[in-house]
Parts: structure tokens; sequence; C-alpha cells
């Protein structure tokens, strides 16, 4: 990733830049809303595996080989591919979009405890406590008494926030790649391991295929080319031309825009749990993401 220049930190950002910047944040905010529209009619598995297929067959140009690195790869590719986005979208079947947009965030509390284990980072006093801060918001989030989301897909997405965790130490570890490359990959390999596990514990695969309708389709095809490669190519493009700190506060704005969206588009509860559970991690997320002598690469959401 190319090193951001003292001319660009003057500049600040282009009124292009602040439009690539609100499309990131608007793509990965309607991807929680076109997700769940998606899962309601196909197995989240089967979907993934579609959606893999498709951005494997568009990124073939970026196929090159990754010498020495086949490992961390392929684990990536279990860890991200098949584990995060599996969970992700499985839990996603009955987890409303916008609290799932929110606990996703934990990815940050996550990866900063694997830091600590892993790359021996201290953590301080705001990051402790913006921890604990997160935790307590997601609680009382799967509280949401009046329309609770089943426990088991509520922890199937923060068991997704883990796993995107674990992929970024994998993805530290890995070094500079071309990100569309390494999306490449993961996507060509994450492919028949989730195609597989939708074998093994989904049923009904050929008859909902033919009875999804273009709502269904349609919400794959935004997820492969909207979110995993468009948003993902401006994302590399803004951090590569401008300080860190101009662009990752922009991330926060799409589970706010995820859970507004969801009102609206999916009929969602804009509860007091939501609001309160959902405004208190995002404080305890940022604390850790901000309040630290240098910022942590930002998690991307699904």
């Amino acid at each position: 990733m190319p090193a951001v220049s003292r001319a660009a930190r003057r500049r600040g950002l282009s009124v292009a830049d602040w439009g690539a910047a609100i499309a990131v944040v608007l793509i990965w905010a309607l991807n929680f809303i076109v997700g769940k529209v998606g899962v309601m009619q196909l197995p989240p598995l089967l979907m993934m595996a579609v959606r893999f297929a498709l951005v494997s067959a568009l990124l073939i140009p970026f196929l090159r080989p990754l010498p020495g690195r086949w490992p961390l790869v392929l684990a990536l590719a279990v860890v991200l591919g098949g584990l995060h986005f599996g969970l992700m979208f499985s839990g996603l079947r009955s987890v409303g979009a916008g609290p799932a947009a929110i606990a996703i965030q934990l990815t940050v509390p996550f990866s900063a405890l694997l830091a600590l284990v892993f790359y021996r980072e201290k953590l301080g006093i705001w990051q402790l406590s913006g921890m604990v801060v997160a935790f307590a918001g997601i609680y009382l989030l799967a509280g949401e008494p009046s329309h609770p989301p089943s426990r088991p897909h509520f922890l199937m997405v923060v068991g997704a926030a883990f796993s995107w965790a674990v992929a970024n130490v994998l993805i530290k570890r890995l070094g500079p790649v071309n990100p569309f490359t390494l999306n490449a990959w993961v996507a060509l390999l994450a492919c028949p391991q989730l195609l597989l596990a939708s074998l093994l514990t989904e049923q009904g695969q050929l008859a909902a295929l033919q009875a999804a309708d273009w709502h269904a389709w349609g919400a794959i095809v935004y997820m492969a080319v909207g979110a995993s490669i468009v948003a993902y190519g401006l994302w590399y493009h803004l951090i590569g031309k401008h300080p860190m700190n101009s662009i990752v506060p922009m991330t926060l704005l799409s589970p706010v825009l995820a859970v507004g969206l969801a009102v609206p588009l999916l009929d969602e509860p804009l509860t007091a749990s939501v609001l309160i559970g959902g405004g208190i991690t995002l404080l305890g997320v940022a604390m850790i993401q901000f309040l630290r002598p240098r910022l942590p690469e930002p998690p991307l959401p699904s």
C-alpha cells in the first residue's frame, strides 16, 4: 500500500474523494439490507457460495501466484471466506440487519485483544474501557425486549466478528499483497468450502434456487460486485492516498446508516434497546479505534 505523502495530508479529501468515501459507507450499509433480503429466499451458505463464485469469476485477471504465502492464504480463505461470511449471513437470517451491522463492529475489540496476544501491542486504559463499553452495548442490543433476536443466530454474528479479527492477524502476517489478488484467491478457495457446508447442513437448495426472484439474485450481484469489488477498490484507493485518521472515522457511519435504512426498507423496529445498545457499542468501538497514539487497521464491513 503506498505511503501517504505530505502533500496529500495538506490537501485533505477532494470532492471526488469525499464522493468515494460516502459511496463506500453507503454500499457497506446497504450490504446488510440486501443480504437480509437474500437470506430470506436462499440458504445462507449456498448464497455465499454463489456470491464467491461470481467474485472469483470477475477477478480472474487478478489471480497471480503468491509463492511462500499459500498456507496463510488457505488459512485466510477458511477463516474469512468460510467462517466469517458463513457465520455472518447464517446469523443474519434471524437477526435484524441493523443490529447485525452494529454487532459486527465487535471486530475492533476482538482485533485489539488478538494484537495483544500475537503482537504484544499494548492496551491503554481507554482501549480497555472501550472494550467493556462495547460489550455492554452488545449485551443490551441482544436483550432487546420487544423483538429479541435469536440468541444462537446473534452469537453467530458475534462469532463472525471474531473470525474477522483472526483474519486481520493473518492479513498482517501476509504482508503487502494486491487487494484484488487476495480477494480473488479468497473467493476462489472459499466457494467450495461454503458449497460443501451447504450440502451438509442446509436443505432445499435446488428448490430455493428455482424459486428465487430478482430480489435474491440482485442481492448476490450487489454483494459480489458492489460490496466485494467496488467498495473494496475505492477503500484501498482512499487509505493509500490519505492518512488513516481522515478516513477511518467514516466507517462508523456504516452501521448507523444500516440501522436507519433497515427501518423503511425492511420494516425493522427502531426501539430504545437498538438505539441505546447500538450507541453504546459504537462509542466503545470509537474509544478503542481512536483514543490511542496510532490507529489500527479498521475492519472492513461484510
